[in-house]
């Protein structure tokens, strides 16, 4: 009887044995669940965190430059005032009316005016003359040949570029200078 109450107190003790690692178990596996569900909690405060930035960005994109698209159609009206006052001074029969100039200084108002307004929203013309060509910043139309300027220097424009606050809403179409071929072929005689 004795084997059997020590067998008993063994076994027992195995069971008591097992109990503690199965508790251990329980406990690393609790300990190991606590740990994923801390990460899971961080990750999705930081995807809310990136989010709120993201929509932020967006909200204030959308203030600055939500009149993007119409600040570009509205160029055309510039372009063609422009293109109305040219005419109007190569046209030999309107120069010999009399309103002539009333009619002309009338142009130049409204074009001031609308200047003037995109200036307000932060609407700037590209100055470019006389500038280093920047792809950037101007759309290369044609070479011209100019010894008296460095080659790749914007000296003609023609149609002017705008810049909407820092994002470019048209590129100004010029000419660039390149080297004069005449000046190079004496050089090659020489």
């Amino acid at each position: 009887m004795a084997d059997k109450t020590k067998k008993n107190e063994e076994h027992k003790e195995v069971e008591t044995n097992s109990e503690k690692e199965i508790e251990k178990k329980q406990e690393l596996s609790q300990e190991e669940k606590l740990k994923s569900l801390e990460e899971k909690n961080l990750r999705s405060l930081a995807e809310l965190e990136n989010q709120r930035k993201r929509f932020e960005k967006e909200v204030k994109d959308a203030f600055e430059f939500g009149g993007y698209n119409f600040a570009k159609e509205t160029l055309s009206l510039l372009d063609n005032l422009k293109r109305a006052k040219d005419a109007m001074h190569d046209d030999k029969d309107l120069k010999s009316n009399k309103d002539f100039e009333k009619f002309l200084k009338n142009i130049e108002i409204i074009e001031k005016d609308l200047i003037s307004v995109f200036e307000k929203n932060k609407i700037k013309k590209i100055e470019c003359l006389k500038q280093k060509f920047d792809p950037n910043f101007h759309q290369a139309m044609l070479e011209i040949e100019d010894g008296t300027v460095e080659p790749g220097t914007v000296v003609k424009e023609m149609q002017p570029g705008y810049m909407f606050g820092d994002r470019l809403l048209r590129p100004s179409f010029v000419g660039i200078s390149k080297k004069n071929e005449a000046g190079k072929n004496k050089k090659d005689q020489k």
